[in-house]
């Protein structure tokens, strides 16, 4: 989700929890910006990704986040076909992509103005689209995670993203979405790069009570081992020791093994995987190929892919899960 610490000034207004606390904004600025873009097979029909999304999350938006939309020009074509958000005023149109419209998603991403920048990017990706690996799309999830912005590609990361966000702001929880929230019955795979496994430690101990609740825990090979003996130090020795269930390392086919439960929707619908955006990864293509699979079951998967984000994420998490057991 966005930075970590959102918005400790004006707590006791809703609209403005979202935003990060070493944000210019005050309480007299406009709404939040969502950045919107979705491959062209998320597009076509009343069934699309597209579709799914703006309209279950449509009283969210229109009553609730009262978002400012800035939305690449097919996409936004899309939208007006399909009558969705439909009289919603806030809506910024960009270019289509070929002219430069995620190009300049991402200068906004990056943006210090506090009237420009972007607060979050929906980009609903096909996996097997060309233009999922155009550089500007590589480029806007990596600034967003180098800026600590949610970067949300799956359906069931942006649908899950504007639950917890609308609850934070006041919103009552769908009901339809309880059963995503019973973690008695869920999978949370968590991965982290070298440079950020202690950060992934410091995150699992603050919400352990949140990750215990957790049917089935899985990680990296390194990862795994660390976060079990955290686990050990908690809950004992023996209760510990196989909270987690340890893959073989990433470069050696950890996140294939993970994909692998994503892709046959067993256990594992979320991951938090810890990237370290500096530096250059040899085994880059295994990264690639566990974000393809959340996308490729876009419908079920999210990731999120840096601490900021994952500390706003799991804290709204665990509020929301309380709510799913009433």
């Amino acid at each position: 989700m966005v930075k970590s610490g959102w918005c400790n000034v004006a707590r006791t207004d809703p609209r403005f929890r979202h935003m990060p606390a070493n944000s210019s904004r005050n309480a007299s600025s406009a709404p939040f910006r969502i950045g919107l873009a979705t491959s062209r097979s998320h597009q076509h029909g009343p069934d699309s990704a597209l579709a799914q999304l703006l309209t279950g999350s449509r009283h969210l938006i229109e009553q609730q986040l009262k978002p400012q939309l800035i939305v690449v020009g097919r996409t936004l074509d899309a939208m007006q076909q399909l009558g969705l958000l439909t009289g919603y005023p806030h809506i910024e149109r960009f270019p289509y992509g070929r002219h430069g419209g995620l190009m300049k998603l991402v200068s906004r991403v990056v943006d210090a103005d506090p009237a420009r920048t972007l607060d979050a990017v929906i980009y609903l990706m096909d996996p097997v689209d060309p233009s999922s690996t155009f550089p500007e799309a590589v480029a806007l999830k990596r600034q967003c995670v180098i800026h600590g912005k949610p970067f949300l590609s799956t359906l069931a990361g942006a649908r899950e993203w504007l639950e917890l966000e609308g609850m934070a702001a006041g919103a009552a929880p769908n009901p339809a979405l309880d059963p995503t929230f019973n973690l008695a019955q869920e999978g949370i795979a968590l991965i982290a790069h070298d440079a950020m496994k202690e950060r992934m430690l410091d995150i699992a101990e603050r919400h352990f009570p949140l990750l215990d609740q957790f049917a089935f825990r899985c990680a990296t090979g390194t990862t795994g081992s660390l976060l079990n003996k955290l686990a050990q130090k908690i809950k004992g020795e023996e209760a510990g020791r196989n909270w987690v269930k340890p893959f073989l390392s990433g470069p050696l086919g950890g996140d294939a093994q993970i994909a692998e439960l994503i892709l046959d929707r067993q256990q594992c619908r979320r991951v938090l995987f810890l990237e370290d955006p500096h530096v250059a990864r040899q085994h880059e293509a295994d990264i690639q190929l566990l974000e393809r699979a959340a996308r490729t079951v876009t419908d079920y998967a999210l990731c999120i892919s840096d601490a900021e984000c994952g500390e706003r994420w799991l804290t709204l998490l665990h509020q929301r899960a309380a709510l799913a057991k009433r």
